[in-house]
């Protein structure tokens, strides 16, 4: 029997130097978050430029946006993956235009802009600046400091129509901090509409400052956002918490001992709509109903909300995921809290009730499906100590 290792007694001044290492590794987390957004989004500004600049090329030109950008899109994604679709590149192209030259070099340093305005010999229409050859444009690094926003943030901005407005978001985010939650819930919240009603705009401006629970980008956060994993070209496989991330690793395996029928496809998979990111937590193949399973979990219990994303995430499987000669996608719903477990099949999405019929027969029944949830999840809370 193996014996446990003595304790070795530490230093009275042990938690000084652990708490000095803990912060050096937090700033150097936050500044590489900070590093790789910043460069992204002076990558994403420059793509758009030379989109608008090839589109305003000449007159054979005309008419070739579209087809130049779908072109781009499959191109580009089938080098670097994920993050170069046709949606995206259009976001780019939107980015310059609602962030042309010439306000980007009011806000680069002057000692940065100065070589490159007198290669201009001064002039600064934004015509002229967009006809600028390329070689004549700053570096990345250097049009970053333009750009001091992550590329989340700038694209939220976007859905914001009216200039004035936006322009006054973006510069109460570089005023107060705010992260890209806080961005969106003032925007939701038509903050800049209601100041202009106010009295009071001093005392509006100050509450906007201070952040709600919940507020802070930690640098976890900030390297594992969407957006940098495609412009990194990286997997996302983390879960929200330790108890979801657990359940979904059991049942992925307890769906493939059921019987051969499974296929595992992935796990946290990624969809995009419109500006808003979601997960679809687990996605199979049912080689007998030749259809794909998406499966959603949720620690807590069923609502409404929950069966209509699901419905989504189908309407987005049927459209992206599914192959010609395979059946609809089918949904399952787990939730799990206690004394709630619950699972249910979204079928009301099929073509036919003959097929919904099937379905019902072939797959796993709910109430299996809820035992094992609930075995599952007293087990993993036992093990942790959740009382």
């Amino acid at each position: 029997m193996t014996r446990p290792p003595i304790p070795v007694p530490l230093a009275p001044d042990y938690t000084d130097i652990h708490n000095n290492i803990v912060g050096l590794l937090e700033t150097a987390r936050r500044a590489a978050a900070r590093s790789v957004n910043t460069l992204m989004t002076a990558t994403y500004w420059e793509i758009g430029r030379r989109i608008v600049e090839f589109e305003q090329g000449g007159a054979e030109r005309a008419g070739y946006g579209e087809a130049l950008v779908r072109r781009l899109g499959t191109d580009l994604s089938a080098r670097f993956g994920r993050g170069f679709s046709r949606r995206n590149l259009q976001q780019m192209r939107l980015f310059y235009v609602a962030w042309p030259a010439t306000k980007i070099w009011q806000t680069v340093s002057a000692k940065s802009a100065a070589p490159i305005l007198q290669t201009l010999s001064g002039e600064s229409s934004e015509r002229q600046i967009v006809q600028t050859p390329s070689a004549q444009f700053p570096d990345l690094p250097t049009l970053a400091q333009a750009l001091p926003l992550p590329w989340s943030a700038y694209v939220r901005l976007l859905s914001v129509k009216n200039e004035m407005a936006r322009s006054f978001y973006e510069t109460e985010s570089l005023r107060c901090g705010w992260s890209v939650r806080q961005l969106d819930r003032q925007i939701n919240s038509q903050f800049y509409e209601r100041i202009a009603l106010s009295r009071n705009k001093a005392a509006m401006l100050q509450k906007a400052e201070i952040a709600e629970p919940g507020d802070e980008f930690t640098p976890d956060q900030a390297l594992k956002d969407p957006f940098v994993l495609e412009f990194l070209n990286l997997k996302d496989e983390y879960s929200e918490t330790e108890l979801e991330e657990a359940l979904i690793q059991h049942l992925a395996g307890f769906l493939l001992e059921l019987g051969d029928d499974f296929a595992f496809v992935g796990r946290q998979r990624q969809l995009r709509l419109d500006d808003s990111w979601f997960r679809v937590d687990l996605l199979f193949f049912h080689r007998r109903l030749k259809c794909l399973l998406v499966i959603d979990l949720k620690v807590g219990k069923f609502n409404h909300a929950d069966a209509g994303q699901m419905h989504m995430y189908l309407n987005y499987a049927r459209e992206h995921w599914t192959k010609p000669d395979e059946n609809p996608p089918v949904g399952l719903i787990l939730c799990a809290g206690k004394g709630t477990d619950e699972a249910r099949y979204a079928l009301e999405g099929l073509s036919n009730k003959v097929l919904a019929a099937e379905y019902q027969t072939v797959l796993p029944n709910e109430k299996l499906l809820e035992e094992e949830l609930a075995k599952t999840r007293r087990e993993l809370e036992a093990r942790r100590g959740v009382k």
